[in-house]
């Protein structure tokens, strides 16, 4: 089951906002389809919380759909049931306006199980990855129309072991750490490069 929290139980963000009704009801909206996606998995569910021409679009590797019936087919074929199991959401930062939301999160999981929708074509590889994922959600007639998910494809690689940071400029887990935690180093690949 996937560890969620909301943006209130989410003690580090240290957020005091008040929000509108019309803020509060987006917000409780994508935390139910974030629910169905994650931890009940119902295709159906969480479909009935978008709009029929709604899309989903997984910027980095083009996954996703447009319309419910290619929805139906990425959420029940490619998306729910190939979550690994210890998979986590951490809240980072959220806004939310009159119609659209943005969730900055961190992802945690193991990679033990076929994940098409973020690592297509990859066998299962055993390795853990932590990644920031950024979420542009847009709403329409109460329902989500729209997702932009973004995320950090070479971060995933490298630490899925698909790609060296030795011989590009690219980071692993440290990307994802430094989202949470700013005070961390900065500049490393560009100090990497000038003793070359």
């Amino acid at each position: 089951m996937v560890k969620q929290q909301t943006v209130d139980e989410q003690a580090n963000l240290q957020v005091t906002a008040i929000l509108t009704p019309a803020q509060e009801f987006l917000q409780s909206l994508w935390e139910e389809h974030l629910r169905h996606e994650f931890n009940t998995h119902n295709t159906e569910d969480t479909l009935a919380t978008m709009v029929e021409d709604a899309y989903v679009n997984d910027i980095p590797v083009m996954t996703g759909g447009v319309g419910k019936p290619a929805l139906r087919e990425f959420y029940s074929k490619y998306f729910i049931p190939h979550m690994p199991p210890d998979m986590e959401l951490i809240p980072i930062s959220r806004t939310i306006g009159t119609d659209r939301l943005v969730d900055e999160m961190l992802v945690k999981f193991t990679h033990t199980i076929r994940m098409d929708w973020m690592l297509p074509g990859v066998a299962p590889t055993g390795k853990r990855v932590e990644v920031a994922v950024v979420a542009i959600v847009q709403f329409r007639n109460d329902k989500l129309a729209h997702e932009h998910i973004y995320w950090d494809q070479a971060s995933v690689l490298v630490q899925v072991g698909l790609l060296d940071p030795g011989t590009l400029p690219v980071v692993g887990v440290e990307s994802a750490r430094k989202a949470l935690d700013p005070n961390l180093p900065s500049n490393t690949l560009i100090h990497i490069s000038d003793r070359d």
